[in-house]
């Protein structure tokens, strides 16, 4: 477990962090707790060598920023956010993929976390917009990127190959201005 050092940001009830080597055995048995709850819309690593390579490419590949949800009381690891395929230059953006465990799932924990990356994606790493391409049958995370602002902008069809088949995903999106204050 983590102090509250090293928090990029904090709120209430959360610090955000960035993923470390040393976080393997806490990620790896929280996704294995948590198993029922992300599938079929997520595979987070199960296993050390999994999350070996999973954590190497969100802390070395510069187009990606991965962090961890951490409760401030104890520190543990509540969930995970992480920005892929940044792209810099006049676009500015990045696409965002989370997941709570499901320990901390329904508590709210999320949403405090989600906040405290998009005011840090848009802020510290300078970028203008964040999109989260969902699956529609997936209400929870729908309802996560609607109480966190972003905006329903379209449906892209066979979008993303998850689980053995192309799907079907929701695009949402938040920019910079539509930040609430």
């Amino acid at each position: 477990m983590h102090g509250v050092t090293g928090y990029l940001a904090e709120g209430s009830r959360v610090g955000i962090r960035h993923y470390t080597h040393e976080d393997g055995a806490e990620f790896v048995a929280r996704a294995r707790e948590s198993k029922a709850l992300h599938q079929p819309w997520l595979f987070p690593p199960a296993n050390a060598a999994a999350y070996t390579s999973y954590a190497g490419r969100l802390i070395e590949d510069p187009t990606k920023a991965g962090f961890l949800v951490c409760e401030r009381d104890g520190g543990g690891i509540a969930g995970f956010i992480n920005i892929n395929n940044i792209v810099e230059g006049a676009f500015q953006c990045g696409a965002l993929g989370y997941g709570a465990f499901a320990h901390a799932a329904g508590r709210g924990l999320m949403g405090e976390g989600l906040d405290l990356v998009v005011r840090y994606a848009f802020g510290a790493l300078g970028l203008h917009r964040l999109e989260i391409n969902v699956q529609p049958d997936n209400a929870a995370s729908i309802a996560l990127a609607r109480r966190c602002g972003f905006r329903l902008e379209g449906f892209s069809p066979e979008f993303l190959f998850i689980d053995g088949a192309w799907r079907d995903h929701e695009r949402w999106a938040i920019t910079a201005d539509m930040i609430r204050t």
